[in-house]
């Protein structure tokens, strides 16, 4: 008699990576080798080619091969020369989709540097200071354009040092970036930040209230009101800190919640419309495609890629 097994469950969420996982073996750095700047090189297939996410900062450099790029909830292509910065925590993969046999020995260029350190000594030196806006929206991804054969030069400038020199030769790396102009945001809604603290919390407010009662109607109106303004101040004050009007912004997060429920749950599409806060689903499909070029149904299954 066979014994029927039960199918695995799909997996659906990115995997979290460890210290202990990062082997010399796959193209890292030997930890006591290193100090808080670790640079990576590997071909594909590998293992370290999967949806996943880690505590540090990656800088990733494409030398080979052309795909399927997933930071996030964005999907694209990308080709030798393809720069991202991820942000903390930021879920990942690229995926190879033009390979020879036998597959490349070299495909990526990384660099890993945590948040804490940077954070800190840009505390107390102003010149470090430059590149914490570019980390800030790091956290979202953010794609370089123009930078490929820069951005290998500078890599191999950081690997071939150690100590105060690779440190040097890291800043200068980021240095470069930061005065990049031509840049995209891959994923997510980016604020653009203010100086002014109360304005910076009466946009976290508006936010949070977004995020928490996001399947409820919301209003311009009602949140100016709320800080005492017209809703036409309101409108310039939160288009000034975000980069969006109101509506646009209420729309990318909820978006950004379908996406996240498109990619981690098996929900109907229908159900899921309702549930982020849109009140009919052909205004959903449409807002859909207006922000991430792709119907919700196909942005399911491009999603389902990044396990491969």
């Amino acid at each position: 008699m066979s014994v029927r097994t039960r199918p695995l469950p799909r997996q659906t969420k990115p995997e979290l990576e460890w210290e202990y996982s990062r082997s010399p073996e796959l193209g890292y750095e030997a930890s006591q080798d290193i100090g808080m700047i670790r640079c990576l090189a590997h071909g594909f297939p590998t293992p370290l080619a999967r949806w996943h996410y880690h505590d540090e900062y990656e800088l990733h450099v494409i030398v080979a091969t052309s795909g399927k790029a997933f930071v996030g909830d964005w999907i694209g292509q990308f080709q030798p020369g393809h720069v991202v910065l991820t942000g903390p925590r930021l879920p990942h993969n690229w995926i190879s989709t033009d390979l020879p046999e036998g597959g490349v020995a070299l495909r990526d260029l990384v660099i890993q540097f945590p948040h804490e350190p940077l954070a800190q000594a840009a505390q107390h030196i102003p010149e470090l200071a430059d590149v914490m806006p570019m980390l800030e929206r790091s956290r979202h991804g953010i794609e370089f354009f123009g930078m490929g054969e820069r951005a290998q030069h500078l890599w191999h400038e950081v690997k071939q040092h150690q100590g105060l020199r690779r440190l040097a030769a890291f800043c200068a790396f980021l240095a470069e970036l930061a005065a990049c102009t031509d840049y995209r945001l891959l994923s997510s809604v980016q604020l653009q930040g203010d100086d002014d603290e109360a304005s910076l919390d009466k946009i976290e407010v508006v936010v949070n209230r977004v995020m928490q009662r996001m399947s409820e109607p919301l209003s311009a109106a009602a949140l100016a009101a709320e800080f005492g303004m017209s809703e036409s101040r309101f409108s310039r004050f939160f288009r000034k800190a975000t980069g969006n009007t109101f509506t646009e912004f209420v729309n990318r997060i909820r978006i950004n919640r379908a996406c996240q429920l498109l990619m981690e749950t098996d929900q109907r599409i229908t159900d899921i419309c309702f549930e982020v806060g849109f009140n009919n689903v052909a205004n959903f499909n449409r807002r859909f495609q207006q922000i991430k070029g792709v119907t919700p149904s196909a942005f399911r299954r491009e999603a389902a890629g990044r396990f491969r």
